[in-house]
């Protein structure tokens, strides 16, 4: 049986696809800038509209019945192609056009990457913002769902992302690091330095530690210490102690001197990282997204032409 369109209040597909992207009747108005009892009411229509409970009370949070899973992605589809329509541009002039866009990278990519494009929006494109959310739990995720505007992360952990539209942007690897006045640390490092020295390591339920896993691979038993879910405050926990942490060379560049931290070799062939931005299909041809991949793309040459190793041999 058919629906006639113009008995529908369509601005319901909009309640409807935040409710199920938030789950929950208070996130979702927060969403839209409604209240909760108007937030309710929309989800009381919804609820007669399709003769569906849509969402049912599971502990604290709200459950998306059979139904409700099957509408969520036809509704984003349908709000993606309205919001295009709407926002439909021929060109992109990026020294007057204002445009937000959201990307997800760990703080890693934010210091080596994400600051230099700062720098040049600011010249380039200063009505351009850009707003960096942290690597959560569901971030490939996010980005097939069309949450983000770009996802940044190895391609060796993007399992999820492979079929995705992506470009490589750089390489990088693992060097060793400890303080710089490390008193059991010369010149070199050792495996067996590697197994009884205390390890600061990265950890995050997001993402697991790639260097971590080879190390496992390898049979390399570490005494760690110190976890942190910060790639970029690593380094600055090591002044002053006997711990000793594996960290990208590129960010150990950066921070080396402000850490008072020295670099050494990996004692053993470790494999580096490709890191690589993800998007939706339906960003390939958006000049302002094209615009902006391209702004990324040519700094990360930038760093792979600039490149010097952080490596010292006292």
């Amino acid at each position: 049986m058919s629906t006639n369109l113009s008995s529908v209040d369509l601005n319901l597909l909009v309640a409807l696809d935040a409710l199920l992207a938030e789950r929950s009747v208070t996130r979702a108005g927060q969403r839209l800038s409604l209240s909760q009892p108007a937030m309710s009411a929309a989800l009381a229509r919804l609820r007669r509209l399709f003769g569906d409970p849509l969402l049912v009370r599971d502990g604290r949070t709200l459950r998306p019945t059979p139904l409700a899973e099957s509408l969520a992605e036809p509704v984003r589809g349908i709000l993606t192609r309205v919001e295009d329509t709407l926002a439909h541009r021929l060109r992109f002039d990026p020294a007057s056009d204002a445009r937000t866009f959201s990307v997800i990278a760990s703080d890693y990519v934010t210091v080596v990457l994400l600051r230099p494009l700062f720098e040049r929006l600011a010249v380039r494109a200063p009505q351009v913002r850009v707003a960096v959310t942290p690597l959560g739990p569901e971030f490939q995720e996010q980005i097939r769902r069309d949450e983000a505007d770009l996802l940044i992360v190895p391609r060796e952990v993007a399992d999820k992302a492979g079929d995705l539209p992506s470009e490589t942007l750089f390489v990088d690897r693992f060097v060793c690091a400890v303080w710089r006045d490390h008193p059991a640390v010369g010149a070199t490092m050792t495996v067996e330095q590697l197994g009884a020295l205390p390890y600061l390591t990265y950890g995050a339920p997001a993402l697991a530690s790639f260097v971590d896993i080879q190390l496992d691979a390898l049979g390399v038993t570490r005494q760690v210490e110190v976890t942190t879910q910060s790639f970029a405050i690593a380094p600055f926990l090591l002044r002053g102690t006997r711990l000793f942490a594996m960290v990208q060379e590129r960010l150990a560049n950066e921070v080396a001197e402000a850490a008072n931290i020295r670099l050494l070799e990996p004692p053993l062939d470790l494999s580096p990282i490709t890191e690589a931005m993800f998007w939706h299909p339906r960003h390939s041809s958006d000049p302002a997204h094209r615009w902006l991949r391209t702004q990324i793309a040519e700094l990360a040459a930038t760093l792979e032409a600039g490149h010097e190793s952080p490596i010292t041999s006292t």
